[in-house]
């Protein structure tokens, strides 16, 4: 689970498109339930978002479902959609 969680963050750090000391966080929402459950979402002002929600797995993993999104350079949007689970991390 740690694994696949640092995969993603790694993933979303070398797809932006360059920092931007300038960029400022327009949404930043979190909730995180009792039992392990949670839900965030953010975007920023350089074109970066994430929505992730995820609960837990019978196995003891965490399953998560989200997307997540960035603009290149040349103004282009890429967008992933992913889910998490016993079964691996998989691009949908």
């Amino acid at each position: 689970m740690k694994l696949v969680l640092l995969a993603c963050l790694v993933a979303l750090a070398t797809a932006a498109p360059r920092p931007d000391k300038d960029a400022v966080i327009l949404a930043d929402q979190r909730q995180i339930g009792p039992d392990g459950s949670f839900n965030f979402n953010y975007e920023t002002s350089n074109g970066i978002a994430e929505d992730r929600a995820g609960n837990p797995g019978v196995e003891g993993q965490i399953n998560m479902q989200g997307t997540y999104s960035f603009t290149h350079p040349d103004g282009t949007v890429t967008v992933v959609n992913f889910v998490s689970d016993e079964n691996g991390y998989r691009l949908i």
